[in-house]
């Protein structure tokens, strides 16, 4: 039996349908991890710990760590603040939570990843949670193993995931997947792409092929392009997405709100009908300045459902009085799971069968489970992007199937 962690209390899945009838269970919103801690929005405020923002969140007798950038550049400490932030908020929402948080920071840097895991280990940590940036995960990870310690990490690189190193950030082949088979669902049968050239647009291309091999459809043309240039590889592109030549009838676009206005921009000078051909994204489209875009109006994309963090939020801002970043659910979740763990299931707490149940747990961005090779799976709506705001076309589903979401 899989677990519905719902605000501090423990449910099987099987009774999912009533949990969610007393308003608690939560879902989520765009992509986080390595990559969008750049979109992170106002700054939160930490809470009142010693050494700044390390020291200790609850005082039970199970000892997780919490590995952070909390003193990282940029970005990157703004939601390292934020998710130690939602882990106190997690502890005190659960009733009586027998674990104590050992938040430790890493700096931003893999060695320091390294050094916060093995003061953590000898502390007597029998979970980490965190890192959140690749080369911390991989170094955490490496202390971890050899301890027989597992990981929830929230990097959104998957391939620093591996057995005993979970991640629970939302992770783009999901999102691919989702879009993909949706609009294979709806009759969109042959498919164009503009993808950006860099690290995410490398993982993005080979889902992407991957997904619409599966689904039968047909990849009539694929562009890359350079961060601000777009408009080469639109104008070549165009006579297969434009005009009466136009063989594709779904474009894929999955860049961010800082690249996809430039491609948005290109798209409208050569006369792209997003009413004809339709615009496809992942969650990286999850940004208020990418609703507005005229070209991308009717467009798909996929992420978790927006409520359960816009309730979690809700809370954080009466507890902090900020905002989260977007990711803080992450460590929300983490820190309430592992705190239903210790509560439920005895010694095996945090062993590999229990934490990779298939039937996977649900939490603040609804239902997700962790595969044996520390991937995730995760239940994800489909939005349709209308007038400058959102609406859901596809539902998450409420549980997950045996070979995925």
């Amino acid at each position: 039996m899989g677990f519905l962690v719902e605000r501090g209390r423990l449910f099987g899945l099987a009774t999912l349908a009533a949990a969610l009838s007393l308003g608690g269970c939560l879902g989520g919103g765009p992509s986080g991890g390595d990559g969008p801690v750049a979109q992170a929005p106002a700054t939160s405020a930490p809470v009142d710990a010693p050494n700044g923002n390390t020291g200790s969140i609850g005082s039970g007798s199970v000892k997780v760590a919490l590995i952070l950038p909390l003193t990282g550049q940029g970005q990157g400490a703004v939601a390292a603040t934020s998710l130690r932030n939602a882990a106190d908020l997690a502890v005190g929402e659960f009733q009586n939570a027998d674990v104590a948080i050992l938040v430790k920071d890493d700096r931003g840097t893999a060695e320091g990843a390294r050094q916060a895991a093995e003061e953590a280990i000898a502390e007597g940590a029998e979970l980490i949670v965190g890192p959140l940036f690749a080369p911390a995960v991989q170094a955490a990870g490496q202390v971890a193993k050899q301890a027989g310690k597992p990981v929830i990490a929230f990097s959104t690189d998957a391939t620093v995931a591996s057995r005993g190193v979970y991640l629970l950030s939302f992770l783009a082949q999901e999102e691919v997947d989702r879009i993909i088979a949706y609009a294979s669902a709806q009759g969109r049968r042959s498919f164009a792409a503009l993808i950006p050239e860099n690290t995410y647009g490398n993982v993005v291309e080979a889902q992407f092929r991957e997904a619409a091999a599966r689904r039968g459809a047909r990849v009539v043309a694929m562009e890359r392009y350079a961060a601000g240039q777009a408009q080469a590889a639109v104008q070549r592109i165009a006579p297969l997405i434009v005009g009466p030549s136009a063989q594709a009838d779904a474009i894929f676009l999955p860049d961010n709100a800082e690249g996809l206005p430039g491609v948005a921009q290109a798209l409208a000078e050569a006369r792209f009908d997003p009413q004809k051909v339709k615009p496809l994204g992942t969650g990286v489209w999850n940004d208020p300045r990418i609703f507005k875009t005229p070209a991308l109006q009717s467009g798909w994309f996929a992420a978790p459902d927006s409520a359960g963090f816009n309730a979690f939020a809700a809370r954080y801002r009466t507890r902090f009085n900020a905002d989260p970043t977007r990711i803080a659910t992450l460590s929300y979740d983490a820190v309430s799971l592992a705190a239903a763990l210790v509560r439920t299931q005895g010694s095996q707490r945090f062993a590999e069968p229990v934490l990779t149940n298939p039937s996977g747990f649900s939490g603040a961005d609804g239902v997700f489970r962790f595969k044996p090779d520390g991937t995730n799976d995760r239940a994800l709506a489909v939005l349709e992007i209308r007038n400058g705001a959102t609406a859901t076309v596809s539902p998450a589903p409420k549980a997950l199937s045996p070979s995925g979401t």
